[in-house]
């Protein structure tokens, strides 16, 4: 019987899930602000925990349902390993944006997690088009199994059920993975957030033209700034095949960049800048309890201060294209499991796959990505089934890190990579 409330729900959310459409101008806004907001933190600055000391008294806490340890007065580091959900928001309550639109989804996914010995940092995103299982989850009171159960959803609607603790709750049983931490984000604090970053240079090794984004940058180095920064991240017809996986690399490319200028000696040498990213930051999110105290900031800044760039990478959640939902992705389990296997190891690893949006490493950027299935060449095989992988045996350098699989796309901090701009039209 719960299993058919439970499909009888899903079936339900789908049809109305079609009538929450967003406006993409400021529905991927919240995109630059909890990019930001997740690279702050992996600055490691110190100066963050006391640009929150007389904001995180007024801000906005919730219950996971989970209680983490509490980080001690005066800790300097978060004793073993580290995970933090990070929820972009496009909720219109509250917010200086208000065009009618109702509801409240979770566009943006991103999972941070920090190796128990402090030597390793990963950041997966996960697409918003990701169909998934959506578990029970606790109601407005903190009901238990409120929400019933869904075999398939669109994991940007974890938020209608139970908020963040729901989403939380969904990628966790997706990756395996306890979420004892989670921020959600709004997009009123872009502006803000915008004006503190002074700049991020991204490369283009072709131009990227996104009328619908109003987005016009040449090829070669530019230092996006304000509007320009929020188009780049939220550009999807100007890179890759238009689609999200290859927007995601694109913020992969832009979030590695910025996490070398946040490291930089002159973000570090200039306290108001952080201190301005840092407040824009507390002041338009939402916190599990444990993290919303400068002990915790403070704990924080010290556990990922001396992580080298070559161990902070950027992943996305692998996935194939959905077989009968136009326009949706569903899990590439085998791979998914490869990589978060590794991450729990608290091994380091290489990620070796390319994203879509990013040009290959001394590839010519006019010619065609052999990644990238050529759209007039016949199929190889039927389209209405999922493709299945076998997770090759993973590699390990001499230097013990491990080599994760081609289908894992993603990069490395320290890596400096260009943008492709659209492939496939």
């Amino acid at each position: 019987m719960a299993k058919k409330l439970g499909e009888d729900a899903a079936q339900a959310t789908i049809v109305r899930h079609g009538k929450l459409r967003r406006s993409n101008a400021w529905g991927n806004a919240l995109r630059v602000f909890a990019i930001t907001a997740l690279v702050v933190v992996l600055s490691g600055v110190a100066t963050v925990s006391y640009a929150v000391w007389g904001l995180v008294q007024d801000v906005d806490t919730v219950e996971l349902g989970d209680n983490a340890d509490a980080v001690g007065v005066g800790s300097q580091t978060i004793e073993g390993e580290l995970t933090i959900l990070l929820v972009g928001s496009d909720t219109r309550e509250g917010q200086a944006l208000d065009d009618g639109e109702e509801g409240e989804l979770n566009d943006v996914n991103l999972l941070l997690h920090v190796s128990a010995d402090h030597q390793n940092a990963t950041v997966v995103s996960f697409p918003r088009d990701l169909m998934v299982p959506i578990p029970s989850c606790p109601g407005p009171a903190g009901e238990p199994d409120y929400y019933p159960a869904m075999s398939e959803q669109q994991l940007n609607s974890a938020m209608m059920y139970g908020g963040l603790p729901c989403v939380a709750r969904t990628i966790s049983e997706l990756t395996g993975m306890e979420i004892p931490h989670a921020g959600l984000i709004t997009f009123d604090g872009v502006i803000g957030v915008s004006n503190a970053i002074g700049g991020v240079d991204v490369c283009l090794a072709s131009p990227i033209v996104d009328p619908a984004a109003e987005l016009d940058l040449p090829a070669g180095m530019n230092t996006l700034v304000g509007w320009d920064a929020l188009q780049f991240l939220r550009t999807r017809h100007g890179v890759g095949d238009g689609g999200d996986t290859s927007r995601i690399s694109n913020q992969q490319l832009f979030m590695s960049s910025l996490v070398r200028k946040l490291r930089s000696a002159e973000t570090l040498s200039d306290p108001v800048k952080v201190y301005g990213l840092a407040k824009a930051g507390v002041e338009n999110m939402t916190l599990s309890s444990g993290m919303a105290n400068v002990q915790f900031m403070q704990g924080l800044a010290g556990t990922v201060k001396d992580i080298d760039l070559e161990r902070i990478n950027f992943v996305q959640y692998p996935s194939f294209t959905h077989p009968y939902e136009e326009g949706r992705l569903t899990p590439d389990y085998t791979n998914a499991q490869a990589l978060f296997d590794v991450i729990k190891s608290g091994q380091p690893f290489a990620v070796t796959g390319v994203g879509e949006g990013v040009a290959p490493e001394g590839a010519d950027p006019a010619a065609p990505d052999p990644a990238v299935p050529d759209p007039a060449a016949p199929p190889t095989e039927d389209p209405a089934v999922p493709p299945t992988t076998t997770a090759p045996p993973a590699t390990t350098a001499p230097d013990g890190t491990v080599q994760l699989p081609p289908e894992i796309t993603g990069q490395p901090a320290a890596t400096e990579t260009c943008s492709q701009g659209r492939t496939v039209y």
